[in-house]
């Protein structure tokens, strides 16, 4: 694509509006910045789009959003009538222009008659995901870029059973979506005649109820939290996103009393300006709950990212400071509490299933093991776990007991389609509570988990490479991986060579091959002889590139060691590509 035909276009449109012309204007003599804003339209992907805002193609802005849209109404209306009146449900995060978003989202739906629903302030996405499946909607979308820098927005497309479109519709929806050729001519309807007509209505409060009332059957001792619920001490953080007020709700009305929000954080600011990133998977993200958890003597501190669905925990330790748990860590303290709990009470069926992604511990199939459960991984993406969710809900085959990501995501019960750090709050004060009466802390819940199952450790690196220079950076590093794999790594032979892009499966010793029955994706992953395993995986929404590492060992020192290594090798690596 010729991006000065585009920034002429854009140049010479009379639809602008003063911002868009102001920021034109700004960027008019960065010839590098004009390229980078129109050399391409924003690739909209199996999950939607995600990006910087700014004018032109490929940068968020109410054009992009009608074209995104546009694509959505075009798709929706190849589906029927049916479809139409079925429905979207429409939420939106705290950033900036996420509102605004959102309204050039139902009002680009209502110009091709299209029932819409708009939460009329800030949700999570879960409750985005919760409030599709309740009013039996054809799809919804939410205005988010989880927790990407303040300059980023983005749109995701949800389905009617509340999950991310899985691979072939949303295939359909690209296909709908590129067809689009002028993103500056998009029909959009009046907002005033759709709000009379009732093509487009605003909901809040009945859905909220819903959800929070839906969500008290996850908690698995419920006399124990409403006996002893007073007894433990939380600090809550939504880092200036949107879970405060459903956070907050759930944890009291299931009966915790002694909950205290970080105040400097606990309102909406689309510039997280309190701290350097919003994403509680980064332990500086965490300072002011410290701070909150000293004061208050707090069991543990929760922070949850701008759109409500992911959660960070930090646990007090014996001498009184905080810990904060990785991804990995925290789902398998959540998954032997779900499944110890189900299994005393009865309640555990011989046909449950775990799911988890190709790059979270393996500690979370040797739990599932335990309790005689199947572990099935996935893609990388909540939406691949939730597609199984489904398929399992209609064929019947297993049924879902647990969901998780390393990358900070958790779903308890399925009436949310998404990760819900929701859900996760909720159960992980339980389940703190829980250890607290036994005298113990999170942390010595873990200590106990590798104790019984063996030292799992797990780590993440990744790379920045923005631009154009940046994807063909990442490329070539993938390309050269991919044709000229290691031998060996950290002194240990790789064993078994998984290409997600090829779907197959190669066993280096004798040959042989077996075929991924897993959805094509630009992935690699290497596993030693002795366990050890490394992952290479770019970002589908972030110009990064994401490296995976995972040890087992019966020794603390000997896994912390190993990891050590591991990582070091395989970036001196990559290093040499890049």
């Amino acid at each position: 694509m010729e991006w000065r035909h585009n920034w002429n276009r854009w140049n010479e449109a009379i639809g602008l509006d003063k911002e868009l012309k102001e920021q034109l204007k700004e960027i008019a003599d960065n010839e590098k910045v004009l390229e980078d804003s129109f050399y391409k339209y924003l690739e909209f992907g199996t999950g939607g789009m995600r990006g910087e805002t700014g004018p032109g193609t490929n940068r968020m802005n109410r054009f992009t959003i009608r074209r995104a849209a546009e694509g959505l109404a075009r798709y929706i209306d190849e589906c029927g009538e049916s479809a139409k009146s079925q429905g979207v449900v429409i939420a939106f995060d705290s950033r900036h222009y996420s509102h605004d978003f959102a309204m050039e989202t139902a009002l680009t739906l209502g110009a091709h008659d299209i029932q819409t629903y708009i939460f009329q302030e800030l949700r999570p996405t879960p409750e985005l995901s919760y409030a599709v499946r309740t009013l039996k909607a054809f799809a919804g979308v939410v205005i988010t870029a989880s927790h990407n820098p303040p300059e980023y927005n983005g749109f995701k497309v949800y389905g009617q059973d509340g999950g991310q479109f899985p691979p072939e519709p949303a295939e359909a929806l690209i296909n709908k979506v590129e067809e689009v050729e002028n993103e500056l001519a998009i029909e959009i309807a009046d907002e005033n005649e759709v709000k009379a007509s009732r093509l487009l209505k605003v909901i809040g409060e009945e859905i909220d109820k819903a959800y929070n009332d839906e969500l008290q059957s996850i908690i698995l001792n419920p006399e124990l939290v409403q006996e002893k619920g007073d007894e433990i001490s939380i600090v809550f953080t939504p880092l200036h996103g949107t879970a405060n007020i459903p956070v907050t709700r759930l944890l009291e009305t299931s009966g915790f009393e002694n909950i205290h929000v970080v105040k400097e954080q606990a309102l909406p600011d689309p510039e997280f300006s309190t701290v350097k990133s919003p994403n509680p998977e980064d332990k500086a993200a965490f300072d002011l709950a410290i701070q909150a958890g000293e004061s208050q003597h707090a069991d543990i501190l929760i922070a949850t990212d701008p759109d409500g669905d992911r959660i960070g925990i930090a646990s007090r330790s014996k001498e009184g400071t905080y810990e904060l748990l990785t991804g990995n860590q925290t789902g398998a303290l959540m998954l032997e509490y779900i499944l110890s709990q189900r299994e005393k009470q009865g309640m555990l069926p011989e046909n449950g299933v775990v799911m988890k992604t190709i790059v979270t511990s393996e500690l979370g199939r040797k739990i599932a093991e335990n309790y005689d459960l199947e572990t099935i991984d996935t893609l990388t993406g909540f939406k691949f776990i939730g597609e199984k969710i489904k398929q399992f809900e209609e064929n019947g085959k297993f049924r879902f007991q647990f969901g998780y990501e390393e990358s900070y995501g958790y779903l308890i019960s399925d009436v949310v389609r998404d990760k819900d750090a929701v859900q996760a709050a909720l159960t992980a004060s339980e389940m703190a509570l829980w250890y607290k009466q036994q005298g113990k802390t999170l942390l010595d819940g873990l200590h106990d988990l590798y104790e019984k199952y063996g030292y799992y450790m797990e780590t993440l690196e990744s790379l920045t490479w923005k631009g154009l220079e940046g994807v063909k950076k990442i490329e070539a590093l993938l390309k050269a991986f991919r044709n000229h794999p290691p031998k060996t790594i950290s002194g240990e032979k790789i064993a078994v060579i998984e290409d997600y892009q090829m779907q197959e499966r190669f066993y280096v010793k004798d040959g042989s091959k077996e075929t991924i029955e897993l959805p094509v994706s630009n992935v690699l992953k290497y596993i030693t002889e002795d366990g050890a395993w490394f992952c290479i995986r770019p970002s589908g929404t972030e110009p990064k590139i994401k490296f995976y590492f995972g040890v087992h060992e019966l020794e603390s020192e000997k896994a912390k060691d190993k990891l050590s290594e591991l990582k070091t090798a395989v970036m001196e690596e990559v290093h040499k590509f890049s």
